[in-house]
C-alpha cells in the first residue's frame, strides 16, 4: 500500500529559497469567467510581495495571491493546463469538487508535475457554491507561500441564492513572518506538526490591510474560504447585519441571521451582509482573548439600488434540504458503518539544548508541573520535559511515594492515591477542572462509543436552541460542553515545542476503531449509491487533544447528522467538518463517484505527517 506520509518529493536538508531579487511583483487577483468547454492556463511561479513592512518571496498562481477566481456555471466542465515553475514537484487539488477521480490532484491519482512541466485537468463543477484549489504535495509549504485560489460555481437556478447587489470572495489566511521573511521551511521535513503553523500576520484576499467601499443599504454576498494551515477563524461584522445562507457545497436548509461565523481550515461559508448605516465597519476575527481587524469597509451615504432590505429580512427554507432531513431520519439512531478516531502520539520533546531535570510541565499551561510525564488536567496534553528554569513541583505529594509530586491534586501514577497538599510550593489554578473530571471524560469519549446515537431523537429538541445556527458556523465560539479542554485552539500556545515537532517525534493518527488500522493501512471500499454513516471521534485519551477539520475528497459529499448526540438542526452539504476537542460527530456520506479517494485532517502539517488515508469506490 502506498505510504501516505511520503509524497516522493526530493528531500534535502536545505531550506526552500527565500530571496526576492529579480522576481516580479505580485499583482492583484482577477475573476475569470469561463464557459462550458473553455480552456485556461494556470502557472505556478515565485513572486515578490509586500506584506506590511516586509518584502517576501511567495508562490503564486498566475502571479497573484490568492490566484485567479474561476467563475463557472454549474454543470460545466473546463480544461485547466497547469504549468509548474515553482520550487518542487506539484499537483493541484480541486477542493470540494465531485469531479473525475483522475483529476483530483493527489499523489494517488496522478504523477506529480515536475518543475518546468505541464499537466492538464478536466474540472467539472456539478454543485453550486464556493470551492478552491491548492497544492496536495507539501501542502504545508505551498499554502503558506500563497498557493490557493477560489472557484465560484454559479447555480443553474436563478433564485438559488437570495438577491444581493454583488458577490465578494474573500480568502482568510495567516502567514508567519520572522526577520522580514516568511519563516523558513525545510525541504526534508515538516515542522510545527503538533499544532500546525500559526501565522502572526492576517491576510484577507492576500492583503494585511484590505479596505473597500459599499453603498448604504447594499447587500453583499460574502464567500469566505479559510485557506490557513491551521487557524480557525471566527468572523463577525459589527455594524452590519449578517445572514447565513450557505456553506461548502450549497445552501442551508433554512437561512439564519447570525452574529458570527466559524470557519475551520478549508471550510467555506456564504453569508449575506446588509450595510444599513453609513460609516466605518470592521470585518473582525474574534477569539475569547483577542480581536483581529481583518478588513475595513467604508459605508458611503449613497443608497444602493434596488432596495433589497425586505428580501434580506426574509429567511427562506429550501425544500430539497427539508427532503434530505426526512431521508436521514433512519440513520440517526442507527449504529455507524465506520468509526474513525483522531489520536496523537507524542515523544518527549524538551527545550533545545536542555538537560533531563526529572521535571515535566505542560507546554500550553505552564503552571501544570509534575515529577512524571502525566496528562495536563486543563487541556489533556502529555506533559513534556521542562526547562532547567522550571521549579520542581512541591505543592502536592503522594503519602505513599514521596518522589511523586505535582502542582495540583493529581492521582499518583504508582498507587492511584490522590496527592495531598504539602502546605508549600506553587499551586496550579484549575478553574474547577480536576484530574478526576478529565479521567471521567476519557472514559466517556474513549474506546466505547456504542452509546452515541441511540438517544438522538430524545435529544433533538433539547439541543435546538444550543445549536441554533447549525453546523457550528453560527454558534458562539466559546460555547462547548467539555470543560476539561478548550474545544478550539485559537493560537499557538506552545511556540517553541510546536516548532520542534516533526513527523519523527509526533504521530497524528486516524484509527479505524473496528479493525485497529491506522492512516494508510485503513482499507475501506464503498459502492456508488452507498450512504455511509461515519462516526468521527476526537479522543481526549491522546497525547495532544485538539480540534481537527476532517475533509473527504470528491467521492461524494456529506451531511452532518449529529454532534455529541445532538441532531444537527440546519442541514447543508459539506466536504469538511470541524471535530472539536473531545467531540463526536456523525456524518452521512453520499457516495457518488468511483475511484480512489482521500480523506484527511486539513491542518496542513497534520496531513503532511500522515494523518490521512485513501478508500476505494466501485461502480
Amino acid at each position: 500500500m502506498h505510504d501516505h506520509g511520503s509524497h516522493n518529493h526530493t528531500a534535502t536538508s536545505e531550506p526552500f529559497p527565500s530571496g526576492t531579487e529579480g522576481l516580479p511583483d505580485a499583482r492583484r487577483p482577477e475573476v475569470v469567467e469561463l464557459a462550458d468547454g473553455e480552456e485556461f492556463e494556470l502557472e505556478i511561479a515565485p513572486v515578490r510581495k509586500q506584506i506590511g513592512d516586509a518584502t517576501v518571496r511567495m508562490l503564486a498562481y498566475n502571479g497573484s495571491v490568492p490566484g485567479p477566481t474561476l467563475k463557472v456555471r454549474q454543470d460545466s466542465t473546463i480544461t485547466v493546463h497547469v504549468t509548474n515553475y515553482g520550487d518542487l514537484d506539484a499537483t493541484v487539488h480541486w477542493h470540494g469538487l465531485r469531479l473525475e477521480n483522475r483529476y483530483d490532484g493527489t499523489h494517488e491519482t496522478q504523477a506529480a508535475i515536475p518543475v518546468g512541466e505541464t499537466f492538464t485537468y478536466q474540472v467539472s463543477v456539478p454543485d453550486p457554491g464556493a470551492y478552491w484549489y491548492h497544492p496536495h504535495i507539501r501542502e504545508d509549504y505551498g499554502q503558506e507561500m500563497g498557493l490557493y485560489g477560489n472557484i465560484l460555481v454559479v447555480p443553474s437556478e436563478d433564485d438559488y441564492w437570495p438577491p444581493a447587489h454583488r458577490d465578494l470572495l474573500l480568502t482568510l489566511d495567516d502567514v508567519l513572518i520572522e526577520e522580514g521573511r516568511i519563516a523558513p521551511f525545510s525541504e526534508s521535513e515538516t515542522t510545527h506538526v503538533a499544532m500546525g503553523r500559526f501565522g502572526n500576520v492576517m491576510l484577507v484576499a492576500g492583503e494585511p490591510d484590505l479596505s473597500f467601499e459599499v453603498n448604504r443599504g447594499e447587500v453583499v454576498r460574502f464567500y469566505f474560504t479559510n485557506t490557513a494551515n491551521t487557524r480557525v477563524f471566527n468572523v463577525t461584522l459589527p455594524g452590519a447585519r449578517m445572514k447565513l445562507v450557505g456553506a461548502d457545497s450549497g445552501h442551508y436548509e433554512h437561512e439564519d441571521v447570525v452574529e458570527q461565523v466559524l470557519l475551520a481550515p478549508s471550510e467555506r461559508v456564504v453569508v449575506d451582509a446588509l450595510f444599513d448605516e453609513n460609516g466605518e465597519v470592521a470585518l473582525e476575527h474574534r477569539t475569547p482573548e483577542k480581536t483581529y481587524r481583518l478588513a475595513t469597509i467604508e459605508v458611503l451615504d449613497e443608497m444602493a439600488e434596488p432596495d433589497l432590505s425586505e428580501q434580506f429580512e426574509a429567511s427562506r427554507i429550501h425544500a430539497e434540504m427539508q427532503a434530505a432531513r426526512e431521508q436521514i431520519k433512519s440513520f440517526l439512531g442507527a449504529p455507524p458503518d465506520k468509526t474513525l478516531a483522531f489520536v496523537a502520539e507524542m515523544d518527549e520533546v524538551g527545550p533545545e539544548g536542555g538537560v533531563d531535570t526529572g521535571v515535566y510541565a505542560c507546554p500550553m499551561d505552564p503552571d501544570i508541573v509534575a515529577s512524571w510525564a502525566g496528562k495536563c488536567p486543563k487541556c489533556g496534553m502529555k506533559l513534556m520535559p521542562a526547562s532547567a528554569e522550571t521549579e520542581p513541583a512541591t505543592a502536592y505529594a503522594c503519602p505513599m511515594h514521596a518522589d511523586i509530586t505535582a502542582t495540583w491534586a493529581a492521582n499518583c501514577p504508582k498507587c492511584s492515591m490522590t496527592l495531598r497538599p504539602t502546605g508549600g510550593g506553587m499551586r496550579a489554578t484549575l478553574d474547577d477542572v480536576s484530574a478526576s473530571s478529565a479521567t471521567a471524560h476519557d472514559e466517556q469519549h474513549g474506546h466505547d462509543h456504542s452509546g452515541h446515537g441511540a438517544d438522538l431523537h430524545e435529544h433533538e429538541h433539547e439541543h435546538e436552541h444550543e445549536h441554533e445556527h447549525g453546523n457550528g458556523h453560527g454558534r458562539h465560539a466559546e460555547g462547548h460542553a467539555h470543560a476539561t479542554a478548550q474545544s478550539i485552539e485559537w493560537e499557538d500556545d506552545m511556540v517553541e515545542v510546536n516548532r520542534m515537532t516533526t513527523p519523527a517525534n509526533m504521530r497524528w493518527k486516524l484509527v479505524d476503531r473496528d479493525t485497529g488500522a491506522e492512516n494508510a493501512q485503513i482499507d475501506w471500499t464503498f459502492r456508488v449509491g452507498d450512504q455511509v454513516k461515519l462516526r468521527l471521534v476526537n479522543e481526549m485519551d491522546s497525547d495532544h487533544p485538539m480540534p481537527h477539520p476532517f475533509h473527504v475528497h470528491g467521492a461524494g459529499r456529506f451531511l452532518i447528522l449529529a454532534r455529541d448526540g445532538a441532531v444537527e438542526p440546519n442541514l447543508v452539504w459539506k466536504d469538511t467538518v470541524l471535530v472539536r476537542t473531545g467531540e463526536t460527530v456523525d456524518i452521512l456520506l453520499d457516495v457518488t463517484n468511483p475511484g480512489r479517494w482521500m480523506a484527511h485532517c486539513h491542518i496542513a502539517e497534520h496531513h503532511e505527517s500522515g494523518m490521512m488515508f485513501s478508500f476505494n469506490v466501485t461502480e
